[in-house]
């Protein structure tokens, strides 16, 4: 690499596809094993376990990262006004809007509900708590994993570029 290509720009644009990268495996993984994984057990392991990673999950590192992949990508973005990079930081922007529409629209609300289920040993019926959550939340976690995928490499395509 020339010296020219250690700019301010390059830096954002690394670090985006860093973070965005993070963000994709994430979602990635819920939806080719932690889910199907869960799926296979029973209410009360589904219902439970869910509750505690979305506790577990809650901390600073998750934040800087899910956070860090949007403001990251749009830093990126004004830092390559005019440059050829930018449809595909565009692109990769618009693609984890996506995501995070998904994630509050939709999986955090059904997080919420099963949370507020309380404890799966004092609960009466786990079966309707899990049929409430299960399918639709692995549904639209697809959805939020290919929108994220598609910013990842959008992102990985303009440092390409």
């Amino acid at each position: 690499m020339t010296g020219s290509t250690h700019t301010p720009g390059t830096a954002a644009l690394v670090a985006a596809t860093v973070a965005m990268g993070l963000m994709a495996g994430l979602f990635y993984a819920y939806a080719i094993s932690v889910m199907p994984g869960l799926g296979r057990a029973g209410d009360r392991t589904i219902v439970e376990a869910m509750q505690r990673i979305n506790t577990a999950i809650l901390n600073g590192w998750f934040a800087v990262v899910f956070a860090g992949a949007a403001v990251l990508t749009a830093v990126a973005g004004l830092l390559h006004l005019g440059r050829p990079e930018l449809p595909w930081i565009v692109l990769a922007f618009v693609a984890y809007g996506v995501t995070l529409a998904v994630t509050f629209a939709v999986n955090v609300p059904l997080n919420n509900v099963l949370d507020a289920a309380g404890d799966p040993g004092r609960v009466t019926d786990l079966a309707a708590v899990r049929e409430g959550f299960e399918a639709r939340w692995v549904r639209w976690n697809t959805v939020r994993t290919v929108a994220c995928a598609v910013a990842f490499v959008s992102l990985a395509w303009a440092l390409a570029i």
